[in-house]
Order: C-alpha cells, then structure tokens, then sequence
C-alpha cells in the first residue's frame, strides 16, 4: 500500500482539538497516524515511499450528505425556482419529473459535483437502477437508499415485499444498500409498518422524509386538510389514515407507532415538531438531516436548528437534490444553519464546532459510518482515509472554522475518499498542492 503524509495549516479532526502546522498519515485507505507534521516527519523520516503532500489550507473529514438525491440533478431547473409552499413545489416537479431522462447521466454529475465540494459520503436516495450504480461507480461511501412510495396496504399484500427485497439486492454495493420510505403520506399504515420489519430483519438502514411541510401534521392526525383531499382526488382516499380519520396524534409519534424510529433511521427535514416529538426522536436515538436551504426554496418554515442545539438532539446535514436548492455543497447548507442558529437565538460560542461536526460526524452517526468497522466521520488512526482540504484567508483555526461555518467554500482544493486524491479540474496543482517526495 502506498503511505501518503497530507500537511496542512491546520488539521480539524472533529472529535480531538484542531492541529497547527498538522499531518495526517495514511496507509492507503486507512489513516494511521495524526499530529504535527514535525511529529508524523519523524516517523517516516526513513521511508522513501513515503508521499508528502502539503496543501495550502485546512485539512478536514469528508463531509458527510445525509440528505440528497443526486439523481435529480437534471432537475436543476426546479430548483432555480421560488414557491410558495409544498404543493406549488410538488406540482412543478411533477410537471418535469415524467419527461424521458438519462437518470444515471444526472447521477454521475451530481456524484462529480458532490466530490468537488469535499464530499466523501451520501445518503443517496434512488428511484432508479442505473442512477443507484453511479454512487458505487463514482467509490462514494455511505448509503444508496431505494425509495419504496404509492403502496397500499392490499397492493403491498400481493408482492409488495417480494417486489422490494428484489429491487433493494439489484442495488450495486458498495456503498450499503437501505430502504427509503418516502413519506407518511405516500405509502399506507401497514406497508410503513412492515419496512420497518424488513430494515430489521434484513440489517439494513432506514431514511425517510418527515414533518417537511405543514401539511402532514392535519393528514397524519385527522386525515384531513389539503393534502388529504389532494390525495382523494388521485384516488388514494383508501390509505388508511384517510379512510379511518388520521392516527389522533402528529408524524413523528405515528412513524414511532408502526416502528420506524430506531437508530438505524434517520429522517430528513423535520421541520414541524414540537417539544415532545424532538425529545422522543432523542429517546429513540434518531439523527435529523437538516436541508435549510430547500426548505427555503420550497416555502417552508426553516428548520428549529435553535431547540436542536439546545436540546442536544443528534443532527446531521444535507443538502436534498438539485430539484429544490441552489447547490450541492454541504458547507452552503452549514452557513445557512449558522445564520438561522443566531436568529433563532442560539448565542452559545460552541456554535462552529457543532455544526462542522454536524456536516463530518453527525452526517456519519446517521448512516452508520461513525462504528463502521472502518469508521467515517472524523480524522483519528485507524479511520477511513476520507478527507477533505478547504482554502481559507484566515491563520488561526477559531478564525478558519469560522470562516468555513459562515461562509462555506465554494469547492475544495482536494476530496480524499479512501486515500484516493480528487481535485476538482480548476484546480492547479503547480500552485495549491505540493509534491515534495515520492
């Protein structure tokens, strides 16, 4: 295997303090040692195989997309524009979404945007078999997740679990394989009930879409308001929820009753809870992937990252498909989340170093990838080499986290995913990296 010295300005391993002047060494796909480059120097002072690479910049874990579809990215064009609210939003999408496409073409572009913004990990959600393989194509880590919606409980007794359990084991691996039950709204009681079975049963990660927009909560409850009727429109007033008055209670408590909140789920969004649906998401041990910037695009409140800080619910961040937000790159969504955090009220100075954990470790908390056998998620021995280097003005590493919280980086100079270097093509070698030995 071939050992690779990465020096940086500065070094943020997430979960130890950041390193002035650090080195990470790497072994491969493994990372083997961590500390000041004067340090890791001398242990392989005596190694001519060594590779040193010094990079104008901070050395940061890969982040970590817990939300995306990048099977969207042909999509853009919704995205580009301003609704007012959930319904104005799906019906634009849906005006596009049957046209004929290349889905794995748009896949591998939005892999190949992902990986420029120092992306390293995905939750991937897939309708489509093709644009599924281009996550393991593209070496991505994380997980590509079938999005299993529109089942009824009689449809799914005839051959739905049979038509999954099939569709799931076509998914090209790695990265692993999960279930994405799109919504509350888009499947029946039952079938929401009986995933939840198979994820168990089968060992396998669940993420789903809950309490995005307002209109759920009058669905869930009383089977009621404009998505109910919407829905009765289609011909889906035999769901369950419409056909006997909702559950009595809101989202989050109906996706715990049918067994779905465990800690191999996480959900996206989330933006429509109260006090006692976050706290039941911390009891059961459920991460929230938070998409501000969607949410934003769409109408939608902003997400309550303030009570999620507060009350030490466990969050990650994604950055949903190009269909509904401006770009790909996690660290736009980060800056967002900041800003939202001081309006909601957040004062406390820890507020960087959260939600840059949020974007690295959290994200990995979430897929799994944190107690992977080769962990994910930040920068210690024996973790997966996934890395990522940001150009920043500031010198000291308060003043370059910062930086990089507040204001993202519109790409890295380098995307490191199991030791394997990716640098975006308008990167210039000559100047941003150098090669000091082989």
């Amino acid at each position: 295997m071939t050992l690779t010295l990465h020096r940086a300005r500065v070094v943020f391993p997430v979960d130890a303090p950041p390193i002035v002047d650090g080195a990470v060494l790497a072994d491969g796909d493994t990372i083997t040692a961590v500390g000041t480059h004067d340090a890791l120097s001398a242990v392989v002072r005596d190694r001519p195989d060594v590779e040193r690479l010094e990079w104008d910049g901070v050395l940061t874990p890969g982040l970590v997309n817990a939300h995306t579809h990048l099977q969207y990215t042909d999509m853009a064009e919704v995205g580009r524009g301003r609704y007012d609210g959930f319904e104005s939003w799906m019906n634009a999408f849906m005006e596009l979404y049957p046209l004929p496409r290349d889905w794995a073409a748009s896949a591998a572009e939005g892999a190949r945007l992902a990986i420029a913004s120092g992306t390293t990990s995905v939750a991937e959600i897939v309708t489509d078999i093709d644009a599924a393989a281009v996550v393991h194509e593209a070496g991505l880590h994380g997980v590509t997740y079938w999005e299993v919606l529109g089942w009824t409980d009689a449809d799914w007794a005839v051959d739905g679990r049979t038509t999954v359990v099939e569709q799931l084991r076509a998914l090209p691996t790695p990265p692993d394989a999960g279930l994405s039950p799109h919504a509350i709204y888009s499947l029946d009681t039952g079938v929401l009930r009986d995933l939840a079975g198979l994820a168990a049963e089968l060992g396998v990660r669940q993420h789903i879409h809950a309490a995005e927009s307002a209109w759920e909560d009058a669905y869930v409850r009383s089977g009621t308001g404009d998505l109910a009727n919407r829905w009765r429109t289609l011909g889906r007033g035999d769901f369950a929820l419409l056909r006997d008055g909702g559950a009595g209670h809101g989202v989050i408590p109906y996706l715990d009753s049918v067994g779905a909140l465990t800690p191999a789920t996480h959900l996206a969004h989330v933006i429509y809870v109260d006090a006692d649906d976050r706290r039941m998401l911390r009891e059961r041990g459920v991460s929230v992937a938070l998409c501000p910037r969607s949410n934003a695009v769409i109408g939608l409140a902003p997400p309550p990252i303030g009570h999620y800080l507060r009350e030490g619910n466990r969050i990650a961040v994604g950055t949903d498909s190009l269909s509904s937000s401006p770009s790909l790159n996690v660290l736009d969504d980060v800056a967002a989340l900041y800003s939202l955090a001081r309006e909601q009220g957040y004062a406390e100075p820890d507020l960087h170093e959260r939600l840059f954990a949020a974007a690295t470790l959290g994200g990995a908390n979430a897929l799994g990838l944190a107690d992977a056998s080769v962990p994910t998620g930040s920068i210690r021995a024996g973790s997966r080499a996934d890395l990522a280097v940001f150009p920043v003005d500031a010198r000291t590493p308060a003043d370059a986290l910062a930086e990089l919280v507040e204001h993202g980086s519109p790409r890295s100079l380098a995307t490191i995913i199991a030791g394997r270097c990716h640098r975006p093509p308008t990167t210039d070698p000559a100047t941003e990296t150098t090669h000091v030995a082989r």
